[in-house]
């Protein structure tokens, strides 16, 4: 039962990204049908992408009108995560989840995520690696030797445990995904998860996720009422 480390992979996206966010944005403003309006995007974007439509796409998206890049999203496969986790991602509602089950999968010798603050301390790893021990043999006891059911036994495995997910955003619930747990003040393992996840949207969609993260970056000050440590607090 090792320690496990976070792994990140992307499984899809929505293809002609660009082209279909530059689709989108126009048809708000034109009396043309959207079909037309993506076609034409896309054979622009066969030559290389264009900075008229990479304009257009940073201007819509820095006014503000993001509903325009709601029509793209990515999907991810997410390992060596700790249940810890996985309760505070799904509270970031507009997503899809799926999640390895603790009822049909058995948990007998379980992954853990190792917190770096317990880690660097010897007694503290200590006790730690105990518990896990000591978790690990209740629930296989109870399986093997009392006949309880996985959906009942997994009342004893601990929030360390690891997990997997795929997580499904759009490209708007990333920004604001971004926006909070890319923060210096976010819980360090989701902040681990946001940050890998933006490097994949920055390299696969850098239109739209170039200098976005943290919040402070596009307010130019920290809004946290005890501060990110990245920037100053905006003067009262």
């Amino acid at each position: 039962m090792p320690d496990v480390s976070l792994r990140v992979d992307l499984l899809a996206m929505t293809p002609d990204a660009e082209a279909l966010i530059s689709a989108a944005a126009r048809q708000c403003y034109s009396p043309n049908e959207a079909y037309g309006l993506f076609n034409h995007a896309k054979r622009m974007e066969e030559d290389g992408p264009t900075q008229d439509m990479h304009n257009l796409i940073r201007s819509v998206v820095a006014s503000g009108h993001e509903s325009v890049v709601e029509h793209v999203s990515f999907t991810f496969a997410v390992a060596g995560v700790s249940r810890a986790l996985s309760h505070q991602l799904v509270r970031h509602r507009l997503a899809s989840y799926s999640q390895q089950s603790q009822r049909y999968v058995g948990a007998s010798g379980f992954n853990y995520v190792l917190p770096p603050s317990i880690a660097h301390k010897h007694d503290a790893l200590f006790k730690f690696e105990h518990a896990m021990a000591v978790a690990a043999t209740i629930y296989d006891q109870l399986v093997t030797d009392y006949g309880i059911p996985a959906e009942d036994a997994r009342f004893v495995l601990p929030n360390a445990c690891e997990t997997k997910l795929v997580v499904t955003m759009n490209c708007r619930s990333l920004l604001h995904f971004f926006e909070l747990r890319c923060c210096n003040r976010a819980q360090w393992e989701i902040r681990a998860l946001a940050d890998a996840m933006l490097a994949v949207c920055q390299e696969k969609l850098p239109v739209v996720f170039e200098g976005r993260g943290a919040k402070c970056l596009q307010l130019g000050y920290c809004p946290e009422a005890k501060g990110c440590g990245r920037m100053e607090k905006r003067p009262c």
